[in-house]
């Protein structure tokens, strides 16, 4: 069942990227909690590197500066 988990993960890091591309956000953190409040389980674990988090966080900035 890895493949299953890996395309879950890969599906929340996809909308995490969609939110944060929204410019709503400010940072991998919001993000996060948007993907919790949406009900995304494994929210945490989709954001769990860094590389995860630093490509949210500049999708965010370059989002907000449009």
């Amino acid at each position: 069942m890895i493949h299953g988990d890996d395309r879950g993960l890969q599906a929340a890091r996809a909308r995490a990227y969609a939110l944060a591309d929204t410019g709503r956000f400010d940072n991998s953190h919001a993000v996060h909690n948007a993907l919790v409040a949406e009900g995304w389980p494994n929210a945490g674990r989709a954001l769990d590197s860094d590389y995860a988090r630093k490509a949210i966080a500049e999708r965010c900035r370059a989002a907000r500066a449009h």
